[in-house]
């Protein structure tokens, strides 16, 4: 396995265990364990055959298009029109609610040395920093990302380590796994790394075989570290009380009232120093890797290079309305990742699906790669994508 492959990897790993992650012990808790894990497993499947349908969508058009121009090929000027309004919809409340949660992130730690960060000054702080490594490129979002992720996955495992002795069984056998069926958009949500597949097209040089591994593997290690995670914050915290998992579903900082709740019942200063480090890698990993997919998307739908006059109109229109919405919404964080589960949906799911069907069955330009199942396979994912709409409006 070489060094670009891994690269690949913990792009999806950390596009995917970041900043959702540490919504999912929350907006799962009234399921109980085993309703969380049927959800977990159920997203995964979705959201990788997405991913996978993507991917071979990209492969029939040149490298350097993005889901813009694979819309406008499959499905015409409304597919692209789709595209573009669910595709910024999906990224911006990403963003937003990975920057609430940097703002959050920063203000618990700054807080720390007896100062009170207001939120739209850690919002600003924070996109200026991590915006930096993205403008500087593919390679820069790589290797930043590398060295990071292996501190995250260092540190989760340290964390979950040091936090089993204090998980009670009896937490863990309590099962509703219909209450989980809320949640079911921030689950989505926490799969949300196809965005990402045709940068990593152009990364792997069109190499479709590797990058299906990637993929693949990439999307299996999230959801074994979504499935230990949730086991160990759900058999630690309770459901209710001052520190209860519950009550974080309101919160305007759960990111930081969920490391709060863990010093506090395990009274172990380990616990709470991963748990602080952890927290602050999951969102900066999030954001960078989100923010790469909505800069070559908007420089794939603008036309444009991400250089000069083409560089700041794509820059600025990735970060400041994500900006501008955290300044005057601060509570944006489980909101933003229930909403963009529909989001998800629609355009990791639905999209895919639809352009798959017209590129194969319509419109004859398929080529190479194809995910196994063929019309079967469509229909379901189609089935189950408005199922999942259907469910979130009722």
């Amino acid at each position: 396995m070489n060094s670009r492959t891994i690269g690949g990897m913990l792009l999806i790993i950390g596009t995917s265990v970041g900043g959702g992650m540490l919504a999912l012990p929350i907006a799962t808790a009234p399921g109980g364990f085993f309703g969380s894990a049927i959800g977990l497993i159920f997203a995964w499947l979705i959201m990788t055959g997405g991913a996978l349908l993507i991917l071979e969508v990209n492969a029939w058009l040149p490298e350097g298009n993005n889901i813009i121009s694979m819309a406008r090929q499959t499905l015409g000027r409304w597919g692209e029109v789709f595209a573009w309004v669910v595709y910024l919809l999906l990224l911006y409340t990403l963003l937003s609610a990975y920057t609430a949660s940097g703002a959050d992130v920063l203000h618990g730690l700054i807080e720390q040395l007896g100062v009170n960060l207001p939120n739209w000054l850690g919002a600003i702080i924070f996109i200026v920093i991590f915006a930096s490594i993205v403008i500087l490129g593919i390679r820069a979002v790589d290797f930043a990302n590398r060295g990071l992720m292996f501190g995250k996955l260092a540190v989760y495992v340290l964390l979950v380590l040091f936090t089993i002795p204090f998980v009670h069984l009896n937490l863990l056998a309590a099962a509703h796994p219909k209450r989980v069926l809320g949640a079911i958009t921030v689950i989505i949500t926490s799969y949300g790394f196809a965005t990402i597949v045709p940068s990593l097209r152009m990364y792997f040089h069109n190499n479709i075989k590797q990058l299906r591994l990637v993929i693949i593997v990439g999307s299996l290690i999230p959801l074994g570290c979504y499935l230990i995670w949730v086991a160990v914050i759900l058999g630690t915290l309770p459901l209710h009380g001052p520190n209860g998992l519950i009550p974080m579903l309101t919160s305007p900082h759960p990111v930081s009232d969920l490391a709060h709740a863990l010093s506090a019942h395990t009274r172990s200063a380990w616990i709470t120093g991963f748990a602080d480090i952890f927290t602050s890698i999951c969102v900066m990993t999030s954001f960078i890797a989100v923010s790469l997919g909505l800069c070559d998307f908007l420089a794939d739908g603008f036309n444009v290079n991400k250089q000069g006059k083409g560089g700041f109109l794509v820059y600025s229109v990735a970060f400041v309305p994500p900006l501008a919405i955290v300044i005057f919404y601060p509570q944006a964080f489980l909101i933003g990742l229930s909403y963009a589960g529909i989001f998800c949906v629609l355009l990791l799911v639905l999209l895919p699906a639809f352009m798959a069907w017209s590129g194969r069955y319509r419109k004859n330009i398929a080529k190479g790669y194809q995910l196994i199942g063929g019309k079967l396979t469509l229909i379901l994912l189609i089935i189950v994508g408005f199922g999942i709409i259907g469910l979130t409006s009722g």
